[in-house]
């Protein structure tokens, strides 16, 4: 079977299945006298699908098979996994030719699929992005439908899709446009799912009613084995050796006929051995020898170990047994292996044993039995975890229904869920002290007196600390809608504007606008004299100041249009919000905290750094005081990305690592410990650590870091790869394959650093057209004058794509436009920090090498200039490339004593910093020089054997020239470019110029 990887095979001999395999057999045969279709396999898990479908498979003529699974990965599928399998083996054993059938204007919409059919596809114009768009999908689907029709040739073929209860959105898309396209006969699609994973809410579930409306599509369902299979199959499983007829009624009994506890326990002895935990009845039935007492000692170890064991002074309190009894039927369970001795206590064998045992519990003793335990819980409390006990109490009131005291417990379980910061377990319970409410008739007086509005708004608050904005938004929406429009006391008014300002700290996590309309409207409804107030203050003072470079919905543009034009700017916000905090509570303490935070940060980004940074370093003791590490972690991580802004990268550093090290000795080290940790690797980034920033960055993705900040973590990733010369891992991290389409968020920095790692990340590719066609978008479409921090960095990013453009004949129109444009940006822009004044001054440069009219000397002294700034920075690799430059700047202008100095001295940087692309580019030039990388050294050989003009030809190569391109660049003829071209190729034994430029620009002559 040609081509088909080897399906599961768990038994010696293949028994019965007979009629199945006769319906797959015929169901193929149809496929190809009188038209495609499908079939859906379904049945339990361990029923024998796959060894059925591998039964079937070999019955079928050699090379018309091909398998594809999908992937279980999380919650979600591998993209596209069955057909990425299938159409890799149809390219292994078919070859590219029936690709470029399917696909007669090119294969790079294929290539999306698969790699090795070349560079995929960079969409059409510049109005659609290059990623999975409805446009570029629809042409995807058709050249996979035309694919597997020519495939199937004059003998018919047979596509396997194993798994799809797993498969991911995109694989069940292409299915059904498959199924609903394919025409000619010969293509058999057989596709299997697991029917006991199908949930109510399982998005196959949905699917399969309407894949089977579809002309073509049959249904197959897998069942038992009969009970004489189940002998047969047995007999085999045992070398030949047949079971007794009680073993075999037996083990029928205890399997029901699935073949894979069939093997599990075919060689077992009746009513003993391993059994499959699956089956409640096989975890029971060794129970049953024990007697009366011990059953019931068990039963109630099965109530009290809801956190997996049980403490042998409470199962001792809880079973009310004298001493000897309760000590005889332990020692008889632990003795049978049903309990496990666990430090002061019980464990069971394992949790399903336990869950077993409890589901045996009818009504009665059930209901008995949780509410013996929450009432030991109030009578004893010292017994419990304190941790524990809340939502332990909770749990068994809720079990009992005895709903005052489970609304009760519920309430105090949130209250301490709050405590620990643990907010999605605070939702959980808030949601089901609501849940009660209504039939709880003094539900106000259990929950600390308040309104059912308060308890929602609390709830309301959990979900937006727990980054579940939808949910908050709901909840409040729900609560909103119950208050009067104009509340008449100060009390309501209170509740009205928490929920208000809750709703718009949910919008503000979203892309849905409205979360300063509402904020604002907040300020406006909230006593000032009210509990709350101030961190009302504060809190629009911090999302003010974030919105205003953000791209922001038109109401809450008119909102803060209004706030500034009625003198209610950040700082008139963050001062009030710090004056009605003195001598508070510690609740306004940490409001203040907060607002001198939003304060400092406006200070120190308006580049006074001595206003500002006592306000941070004020604001972090503070929260420290009152312990509020989320308020103390957003100061230590404003102030290190600041001082970073600002040059000062060792005490930026120094202020995020102690930080990090409080939180971690205090138990809060989840507190922006991704934002904090990201703050380091860009510092480590910028001063040439490449590694140490990799590792914190591969560190935080580990650890599965919130969705939030992963584009952060992302963009340091992709740069660090880039700067190091890990060219995969830049172009994957940073998403350059969606290149044509602008970053889509909220903030401006997460839009300004993702597309800062996406230039990078082209230009370390060579792609600088595509990198100067993203540049020119970006400029047009976004004002980046008017958020400072990252635009400095992108803008020279920018720069230097132009002056490559302008270098290897690329778009020179082009490069000039964002070489222009680039210039007016950091015109408009306020100079706070010496890497500020580096990044403009290499800018300056860039422009007057573009100009055509500054001469040599002149573009020598500027890159001077831009080499003298950046030595004022610690940034070596930044600097280093500045002195690269700068050498080539100095050989223009005839200094070739100056560039020798400045080649060296940039190797040196490169290289010992890890920047293989960098250090290989001043290899390149000292070899062009002619010079040694240090004084002892001889100058660096030709890579590859290549002579001085292939150096020149693969100079323009690597940039990307066309043979007319380099012909006119060098001043030879077409022909001669290409025989050049043709010798660097075989030298560097690469099959074309694209992966030849790949090649050529990891050796430093890009």
């Amino acid at each position: 079977m040609s081509g088909m990887p080897l399906l599961v095979d768990s038994g010696p001999v293949f028994i019965g299945r007979r009629a199945e395999l006769g319906a797959l057999r015929d169901h193929a045969r149809r496929t190809r006298d009188t038209g495609p279709g499908m079939l859906l396999l379904g049945g339990d898990a361990g029923i024998g699908k796959s060894r059925l479908v591998s039964e079937f498979a070999a019955t079928l003529p050699p090379g018309s098979v091909y398998v594809g699974a999908c992937l279980q990965l999380g919650g979600d599928g591998l993209a596209y996994a069955p057909f990425t399998a299938v159409l890799r083996q149809l390219l292994r054993e078919r070859g590219p030719g029936l690709f470029a059938a399917a696909a007669p204007g090119g294969t790079r919409e294929l290539a999306r699929l698969l790699p090795e059919l070349g560079e995929p596809s960079g969409g059409r114009d510049e109005n659609r992005g290059t990623g999975f768009e409805p446009e570029n999908r629809g042409i995807l689907f058709e050249q996979v439908l035309r694919l597997l029709s020519l495939s199937a040739g004059d003998d018919g073929v047979t596509f396997v899709l194993e798994d799809l209860h797993w498969a991911d959105g995109a694989t069940r898309d292409l299915l059904v446009f498959l199924i609903r396209n394919l025409e000619l006969p010969g293509v058999q699609i057989l596709a299997t799912y697991r029917s006991d994973d199908l949930h109510r809410a399982h998005p196959l579930r949905r699917l399969l009613p309407e894949l089977q409306r579809v002309p073509g599509v049959e249904s197959l369902h897998l069942a038992p084995l009969t009970l004489a299979e189940t002998g047969e199959h047995a007999t085999a499983l045992r070398g030949g050796r047949a079971p007794a007829p009680h073993e075999l009624d037996e083990l029928y009994r205890r399997t029901e006929g699935v073949p894979l506890f069939v093997e599990s326990l075919a060689d077992a002895p009746a009513g003993r051995g391993d059994v499959p935990d699956l089956f409640r009845d096989l975890l029971l039935e060794p129970l049953q020898r024990f007697d009366d007492t011990a059953r019931a000692v068990l039963r109630t170890a099965s109530v009290g170990a809801v956190s997996g064991g049980i403490d042998h002074e409470v199962l001792r309190r809880a079973a009310d047994l004298p001493d000897p009894d309760l000590e005889a039927a332990l020692h008889a369970l632990v003795d049978a292996n049903v309990l496990k001795v666990h430090g002061e206590g019980y464990r069971f064998r394992h949790a399903l044993l336990r869950d077993a045992v409890h589901g045996e519990l009818l009504p009665g003793p059930h209901t008995r039995a949780h509410l013996r335990f929450a009432r030991l819980i109030d009578e004893h409390p010292e017994l419990f975890p304190y941790d524990r006990r809340a939502a332990e109490e909770a749990h068994h009131y809720m079990a009992a229904r005895e709903l005052p005291r489970a609304l009760q417990a519920a309430w105090w379980a949130a209250v301490r869920a709050s405590d620990t910061l643990a907010y999605g377990e605070e939702l959980d319970m808030l949601e089901r002290v609501l849940s009660l409410w209504d039939q709880v008739p003094d539900a106000r007086d259990r929950v600390q007196d308040r309104t059912w509005a308060e308890v929602v708004s609390r709830a309301a608050g959990a979900a937006v600390e727990a980054g579940r904005g939808r949910r908050a938004r709901e909840l409040a929406d729900a609560a909103l809608a119950t208050l009067p429009r104009d509340p008449a006391d100060d009390s309501t008014r209170a509740v009205k504007a928490t929920l208000l300002r809750r709703r718009g700290l949910a919008r503000s996590l979203s892309t849905c606008g409205g979360g300063i309309t509402d904020l604002v409207a907040a300020l406006e409804l909230h006593p000032p004299h009210m509990p709350g107030y101030a961190s009302l203050l504060s809190i629009l003072a911090r999302e003010s100041l974030r919105h205003r470079a953000d791209r922001v919905a038109p109401p809450d543009q008119e909102r803060l249009r209004d706030l500034r034009e009625t003198g209610h700017s950040v700082s008139e916000l963050a001062e009030r919000a710090i004056a009605l905090a003195e001598g508070s509570d510690a609740t306004d303490r940490c409001a203040a905290a907060d607002a001198r935070i939003t304060l400092g940060s406006l200070y120190i980004g308006e580049g006074d750094l001595e206003l500002g940074r006592p306000l941070i370093e004020e604001a972090m003791r503070t929260a420290a005081e009152v312990s509020e590490p989320s308020v103390e972690a957003r100061g230590a991580g404003n102030l290190g990305h600041f001082l970073r802004e600002l040059g000062r990268h060792e005490e930026g550093l120094k202020v995020l690592e102690e930080s990090l090290a409080r939180h971690e000795e205090m138990g809060w080290a989840s507190v922006h410990k991704t934002f904090n940790h990201q703050n380091r690797a860009e510092i480590h980034f910028e001063l040439g650590h490449l590694s140490q920033a990799r590792e914190i960055c591969e560190m935080i993705l580990r650890t599965r870091a919130p969705v939030k900040d992963r584009s952060y973590v992302d963009a340091v990733l992709a740069r660090s790869a880039a700067a190091a010369g890990d060219l995969e891992t830049a172009l994957e991290v940073s998403g350059w394959s969606r290149r044509d389409r602008l970053p889509d968020a909220q903030r401006m920095n997460i839009i300004q650093l993702d597309l800062l790692a996406k230039l990078e990340a082209g230009l370390a590719e060579g792609s600088v057209d595509a990198v100067l066609a993203l540049s020119e978008r970006a400029l047009e479409q976004l004002e980046l004058e008017a958020a400072r921090g990252y635009t400095w960095p992108l803008v020279d990013v920018m720069a230097e794509a132009a002056a490559r453009g302008a270098e290897s004949g690329a778009d020179e129109a082009a490069a000039r436009r964002v070489m222009d444009m680039a210039v007016r940006v950091t015109g408009a822009m306020a100079v706070t920090g010496s890497p500020q004044r580096a990044h403009r001054r290499r800018v300056l440069a860039h422009a007057a090498g573009l100009d055509g009219t500054t001469g040599p000397e002149r573009c020598l002294e500027l890159w001077e200039r831009a080499v003298a700034a950046w030595e004022d920075t610690p940034m070596v690799l930044h600097l280093a490339s500045a002195r690269l430059r700068t050498a080539r700047a100095a050989v223009a202008a005839g200094e070739r004593d100056r560039a020798r100095a400045l080649v060296r001295a940039a190797h040196a940087a490169a290289d010992g910093h890890g920047a293989a692309p960098l250090a290989a580019s001043a290899a390149d030039l000292a070899r062009r020089l002619g010079v040694g990388l240090t004084d002892e050294a001889p100058a660096p050989a030709a890579p590859a054997g290549l002579t001085a003009r292939e150096l020149e030809v693969s100079r323009l190569l690597a940039a990307g020239s066309t043979n007319a391109r380099i012909a006119e660049e060098l001043f030879i003829s077409a022909k001669t470019a290409s025989v050049h071209v043709s010798n660097i190729l075989a030298k560097l034994g690469v099959p074309n110029r694209a992966t030849a430029g790949a090649r050529l620009r990891d050796l430093g002559l890009g």
